[in-house]
């Protein structure tokens, strides 16, 4: 009896469940359009028709006022297609792309009734479903592009081009320049070497045209160098392998006339220069004519290094050894500032025009690349060879006796972070230092996350050195992937010497990581840390 009287309960039960989910699905859903927000009560599951077909973008959001709920997508049968919120409390958001005719909405109420609002913000149809036009940040490429549309050639675009020159300049807003980057006749790509950016940027190919472009809105005082790498191998390898493929095919831009240096063997060591009209003046660079100075070479052996260099001494003209104003330059990088920049010929000008006093300029180089990255990032045994070796050869060499204030590191990247580490270990005879985007980021291995900037923490750990500092950044010399550039360690660097004390001029070039600003850089550097009055 009891076997049959549970059986019949049983029974009732599952036709009980059975009508309810019939009523489920006979329920008539309340309609939801776009905008409009239906609030409701519920004890139990309520059905929404978003009235959507098969591909449609539906996004919306349900906002609970009391009490927790399930939102569901069903079919039109109503079984479950997939959960959009579970246990809402609050602003829930949704979004589903309609899967088939007739799918609903479905509200359900937690364990106690509550109160919600229902809204579909958005619903767009598979028709409407189209990206918005690009955005082309230059004009001169919005009206090509819109000359593409209508199926006009490139032609005369490119022959305003090659009239004109390129990079590309137009005005921007707020007083920016608008600069482009253009290229021709790639089959794969084209990439951008040097500044603005220095991600060696993509160009964009035009409509699938032969035009391949790259803008940037940047300080009308802009002046930089970079190249043009036309179809660049991507390679198998590792992510430093393929990146540094780039020099495979870099090359001045083929449109721009204007290159430097202009003495370079080819198109491949040579750079394109753009110089806006607001770039700050590099009033020593040209040649002037100024009476020259000289150069000498010795062959430098080192006992604390193990190794021998070329160093390069040069004398200014009409040098008088005895002279007590004289200033004496340990210019690190030798080649690049004997060559790429011309520093004899800078220090020529700057002498006879009486920008600074004599200088006895020293330039030092490495016996390699591979020594170059070994000494110059805060090597203390380059530093005591600096000090203990190279220094008293000059002074033997030369017959000078300058004064420490007058004694100056100076150096770019690697080498103004060298200028830097090798005068806070010996301030005792290096009292100056010219530093131009110095590798401030730099620490030595295994130096924890929250002590990177190296050479701050020297400087803000120790008491105030007896040194006096130029500093210069280009803005372009930003960091990435959360890790702080040359500028921003630069402006800290600033900010801690200033704390301690420490007499330092700062400046920013509107330039990237590039001896073309150097070369204006460190006369700027010269005249602040020895002003002739």
């Amino acid at each position: 009896m009891v076997r049959t009287a549970l059986s019949r309960t049983g029974i009732a039960t599952a036709i009980m469940m059975l009508a309810m989910a019939g009523a489920v699905r006979a329920e008539a859903p309340s309609p939801l359009v776009p905008g409009q927000e239906i609030a409701g009560r519920a004890e139990a599951r309520r059905l929404f028709d978003p009235q959507a077909m098969p591909g449609d973008y539906i996004k919306g959001r349900i906002n609970v006022g009391e009490g927790r709920f399930d939102l569901d997508l069903v079919d039109g049968e109503g079984r479950h297609v997939r959960r959009l919120a579970e246990d809402a409390t609050g602003v829930a958001e949704f979004q589903f792309v309609a899967g088939s005719a007739g799918e609903r909405l479905a509200v359900t109420a937690g364990q106690a009734a509550g109160l919600y609002r229902l809204l579909i913000d958005r619903r767009i149809t598979v028709a409407e479903q189209q990206a918005p036009p690009p955005a082309y940040l230059s004009p001169e490429i919005a009206r090509m592009a819109a000359s593409l549309a209508k199926g006009e050639t490139t032609d005369a675009f490119w022959k305003r081009i090659e009239e004109r020159g390129t990079p590309l300049v137009e005005d921007g807003p707020d007083g920016t320049v608008i600069v482009t980057f253009l290229g021709r006749g790639a089959k794969r790509n084209i990439r951008l070497f040097g500044a603005p950016s220095g991600d060696h940027e993509e160009l964009q190919r035009l409509d699938g045209s032969d035009i391949w472009f790259r803008s940037f809105a940047v300080p009308a005082g802009t002046r930089l160098s970079y190249q043009l790498a036309f179809d660049v191998p991507d390679l198998p390898g590792s992510a430093r392998e393929r990146r540094v493929a780039i020099l495979s095919t870099a090359r001045a831009d083929p449109l721009n006339p204007h290159r430097w240096p202009a003495e370079a063997m080819d198109d491949y060591n040579q750079d394109s220069v753009l110089e806006l009209p607001g770039a700050p003046p590099q009033p020593f660079v040209a040649a002037s004519g100024a009476p020259q100075g000289t150069l000498s070479h010795i062959e430098m052996a080192s006992r604390i290094l193990g190794n021998s260099r070329d160093i390069t001494i040069y004398r200014p003209p009409g040098f008088d050894p005895a002279r007590k104003d004289i200033v004496l330059l340990f210019m690190f990088d030798a080649d690049q500032y004997l060559e790429k920049v011309p520093l004899p010929r800078i220090l020529d000008t700057m002498i006879a025009r009486g920008a600074v006093p004599p200088v006895v300029a020293v330039f030092v180089a490495n016996p390699d690349r591979a020594a170059r990255a070994r000494e110059l990032p805060g090597n203390a045994d380059f530093a005591d060879f600096m000090a203990g070796e190279l220094y008293p050869r000059v002074l033997a060499e030369t017959g000078i006796r300058p004064s420490v204030e007058r004694t100056v590191l100076a150096g770019s990247s690697y080498g103004g972070l060298a200028a830097a580490t090798v005068a806070l270990r010996h301030p005792e005879t290096f009292g100056a230092v010219l530093s131009m985007s110095g590798s401030f980021w730099w620490s030595p291995p295994g130096t924890p996350d929250d002590r990177k900037e190296y050479v701050a923490g020297l400087v803000a750990a120790a008491p105030a050195p007896p040194l006096r500092f130029f500093l210069s950044a280009g803005i372009f010399e930003t960091g990435s992937g959360g890790t702080a550039g040359i500028l921003d360690t630069s402006r800290h660097l600033r900010d801690v010497l200033q704390a301690r004390g420490v007499p330092v001029i700062y400046r920013d070039y509107a330039g990237g990581h590039d001896y073309l600003v150097w070369q204006g850089a460190i006369s700027d550097g010269l005249t602040a840390l020895f002003p002739q009055r």
